[in-house]
């Protein structure tokens, strides 16, 4: 029997029920995307690390040499040496920097819904404006231009068209002001990051880092603060690894791989040309994971870049909460809160309105 996609998910911080009866009976499925394209599903912890980890799965389809753009959603040697020129300047010890500008900038937030009264939106009053404010400070953004990019980071997560072409053109005149005065932000490291063999990331290429960074870091990590705050609300303090976990998948998973030759895969040949899809809620669950690492940033070639940025803005956001408001509680139910689905690969909480 074949499945339509999405399944069924009663509650939105939790995994489709349907995950768990497929990762016992078969965790590499036959399904219907939402487009109606017949597709695979993939739910176990082993067959995901297998499809993200392999080279033979592709992020463009069979036959095509890319995936007709400049960031880091490409295949092989091209997703190599953007990759290697990217993290010249995205290293461990440069997003450390950042943790107290990203802690100052949390409490400073929480303060202001403190002020305000007893009652908040987390993802207007917090979780958006830290999210915008730390890939502003990574690409160094000015005061004066951030409502107009966040403007634009909001119309091109939301698929709008021509704001793809008024964000190309926003980034340029960005990364030209940073050719002529280098700051000490990302971008203009990246701009003057050289490899001896690849040479330097040329202007089409900056402009797909910086909607690379837009696209994977600032709704991603303002969804998982989101639903990590309801983990908090709900169910107290915890490990941050242990948030990271249950947070793979619930506000996103891995774009579709494409099969670029036959393979087989838990017993089932999935052959070249094929599309497959990946759930990290389903995988992260699996009980034959047990103490093997969570999945939460991908797995293979792939790997989240911004996993080290997005654990610092998690903590340092729930933190502060914990800190400031220890009577912080959900005005909504869970099960009532709006969920936006901009794609298969990214969804999270419209609102999330609390009381204290």
């Amino acid at each position: 029997m074949t499945r339509q996609l999405p399944f069924p998910q009663p509650d939105p911080t939790a995994p489709p029920p349907g995950y768990a009866e497929l990762r016992a009976t078969c965790p590499v499925a036959k399904v219907t995307t939402a487009e109606g394209m017949p597709a695979w599903l993939v739910t176990s912890y082993d067959a995901a690390a297998a499809v993200l980890s392999d080279a033979r799965f592709g992020m463009a389809p069979a036959g095509m040499d890319s995936t007709g753009n400049d960031t880091l959603f490409q295949d092989g040697a091209t997703h190599t040496r953007l990759r290697r020129l990217v993290t010249k300047a995205f290293t461990p010890r440069a997003i450390e920097a950042l943790r107290p500008l990203i802690e100052e900038r949390a409490a400073e937030l929480v303060d202001a819904m403190i002020a305000r009264g007893r009652t908040a939106d987390l993802v207007e009053d917090l979780a958006t404006p830290l999210s915008i404010a730390v890939i502003s400070e990574l690409l160094g953004v000015t005061l004066a231009d951030r409502a107009l990019f966040q403007e634009l980071a909001d119309r091109v997560n939301a698929g709008d068209g021509t704001a793809w072409h008024e964000f190309g053109a926003y980034s340029a005149k960005l990364i030209a002001a940073k050719r002529d005065e280098p700051g000490e932000d990302l971008l203009s490291r990246l701009i003057e990051v050289r490899d001896d063999d690849n040479g330097r990331l040329d202007d089409n290429e900056l402009i797909g880092m910086v909607a690379t960074l837009v696209l994977a870091g600032y709704q991603t990590a303002r969804n998982a603060i989101c639903v990590a705050a309801i983990q908090l609300i709900e169910e107290g303090p915890r490990p941050l690894d242990e948030v990271i976990d249950r947070l793979g998948g619930i506000i996103g998973n891995p774009m579709p791989r494409w099969a670029h030759e036959d393979v087989e895969i838990a017993g089932t040949l999935i052959a070249k040309g094929d599309q497959v899809h990946v759930k990290l809620e389903a995988a992260n669950q699996d009980p034959n994971r047990k103490a093997l690492p969570h999945m939460s940033f991908g797995r293979g070639a792939h790997h989240c870049l911004g996993a080290s940025l997005a654990r610092v803005e998690i903590d340092a956001a729930l933190r502060t909460l914990a800190a400031k408001l220890p009577g912080l509680r959900l005005a909504t139910p869970v099960t009532e809160i709006p969920w936006s689905a901009l794609s298969a690969t990214d969804r999270g909480p419209e609102s999330v309105p609390v009381t204290w």
